[in-house]
């Protein structure tokens, strides 16, 4: 690397690991860009699974949503986004357990799964709407 990335430290948000949900999608296939095996790869992982599952394990995740793969030709908004996430250290030792990108894609799509919105049985919570000023209303006396 002789570019202008390389001059960077590893802590600047340019040089940490980017995840795309493609990476761990079992239905993508190698050639679609899944970076992990089929086995261990987990079906319609979103960037917000993804993030969540990051900061879980003590990772400092960032999620930019507005972000598109670029193999991705369909442009749905479902699968909409990606994570940065910063595995080294400014003088090149591992910020965590996990040392390599492929650690991080497997340990990822190892938890997606063991989410809550994702166990059986699991609904939203729904959001409540107040027609109502809620509270007291104008009425005027006659």
């Amino acid at each position: 690397m002789s570019s202008a990335l390389a001059s960077e430290p590893l802590s600047s948000k340019k040089r940490w690991v980017v995840i795309y949900p493609a990476y761990i999608d079992k239905k993508k296939t190698a050639k679609q860009g899944r970076r992990i095996s089929k086995l261990l790869a987990v079906e319609n992982p979103t960037s917000v699974e993804i993030h969540d599952v990051l900061a879980a394990v003590g990772f400092n995740p960032l999620l930019e949503a507005t972000k598109f793969y670029p193999r991705d030709g369909e442009r749905d908004s479902d699968v909409q986004g990606r994570v940065r996430v910063q595995l080294k250290n400014d003088d090149g030792t591992p910020k965590h357990a996990q040392k390599t990108r492929d650690d991080v894609f497997k340990m990822v799509a190892e938890m997606i799964p063991k989410l809550k919105t994702r166990q059986p049985g699991y609904t939203a919570p729904s959001v409540q709407s107040s027609s109502g000023a809620g509270g007291k209303k104008n009425k005027k006396k006659k």
